[in-house]
């Protein structure tokens, strides 16, 4: 008897990143290079306008609009998720009929590789990784591949000053695409590079000046969260996700304890962890950040209007996590 073949997930990426900071601009370039993507655009009001500004690109492409995926149309995102994949999979395959009167199916053409979220400016990515990653029928047939944020080097700093959903935005980040650097004075810079020293000190960043940006950077994302040391082998170590909710509050040194314990225990297992947790202590949320060789200082977000007070952490993993994933739930 055959074993059971593994069920393909097709990889997504999540652009995010506050209004003006060049997201549509960034994913334009993105689908000259991969043109083969499907995309949902989430967009604030009521009349979408962003797919007009994609209009070069014949791409499946999906719009959610009249709030952000952080709250109004947060439900809307897994039935589109579904109709995608469903998409996918009758394309993917082709049935053929044999004189025995078996059914034989036959691998067809993909009718895209990826899936790329665009989120709203003002939206909190932290409910779409959710969706991704704790629904059980999407986390089976999707992966996390990426979050890529884009910060204005001209306005970025102003903006992470006044508004907490930029915060959050930043602090998920898996690379950062620093847009308007051409245009930013050195005090500009000087000011964003130390947000992003602080919110986003683990993430990979680009410069992108009008969407030019080398695409395979920002595709390839699992290469830039290679852990030091491990094998160059693409074969033997595919990346995944690997999600964790914590329904109660807490304590910080406790946390922080079992976190050094994994990072030390899986050097080459555990590729990258990053979260919200929420503390006694504090009403504040606590930016939880790390890689596979180094924990590093949490940071106070302020309150937002979309806390649960649940805490959320995500680990990007490579290999044979079995023992991680054991290890995770004991935490």
């Amino acid at each position: 008897m055959n074993p059971t073949k593994p069920i393909e997930r097709i990889p997504v990426i999540v652009i995010s990143g506050f209004l003006g900071s060049g997201k549509t601009t960034l994913l334009n370039r993105l689908l000259q290079h991969a043109p083969k993507s499907a995309v949902i655009i989430n967009e604030f009001g009521s009349t979408p306008i962003d797919q007009q500004l994609l209009r070069d690109h014949n791409v499946p492409m999906s719009v959610l609009a009249g709030g952000c995926l952080c709250c109004q149309v947060r439900g809307s995102l897994t039935p589109v998720l579904k109709n995608l994949r469903m998409a996918w999979e009758a394309k993917n395959r082709h049935t053929i009929s044999r004189l025995d009167d078996a059914i034989h199916t036959i691998p067809g053409d993909k009718p895209f590789d990826r899936v790329i979220i665009e989120t709203s400016g003002v939206a909190n990515p932290e409910p779409v990784l959710d969706t991704l990653l704790r629904e059980r029928w999407l986390s089976a047939r999707y992966h996390l591949h990426g979050v890529i944020t884009t910060v204005s080097a001209v306005s970025g700093a102003d903006t992470l000053e006044r508004f907490v959903e930029a915060q959050a935005q930043l602090g998920w980040a898996d690379t950062v695409a620093l847009t308007h650097s051409d245009l930013a004075s050195s005090a500009q810079l000087a000011t964003t590079s130390a947000w992003l020293d602080k919110l986003a000190p683990s993430a990979a960043r680009l410069n992108v000046v009008l969407g030019a940006v080398a695409p395979d950077l920002l595709l390839d994302l699992s290469k830039k969260m290679r852990p030091l040391g491990q094998m160059q082998n693409d074969v033997e170590h595919r990346f995944n996700s690997i999600s964790l909710q914590l329904d109660d509050p807490i304590a910080w040194p406790r946390l922080q304890i079992a976190l050094e314990s994994l990072i030390n225990k899986h050097p080459q297992q555990l590729v990258r962890l990053k979260g919200v947790i929420f503390t006694p202590e504090h009403p504040e949320p606590l930016l939880i950040q790390g890689v596979s060789n180094k924990l590093y200082q949490p940071v106070r977000l302020p309150v937002r209007s979309t806390d649960d007070g649940k805490g959320r952490l995500v680990f990007i993993t490579a290999g044979d996590v079995t023992s991680l994933a054991e290890d995770l739930m004991a935490i």
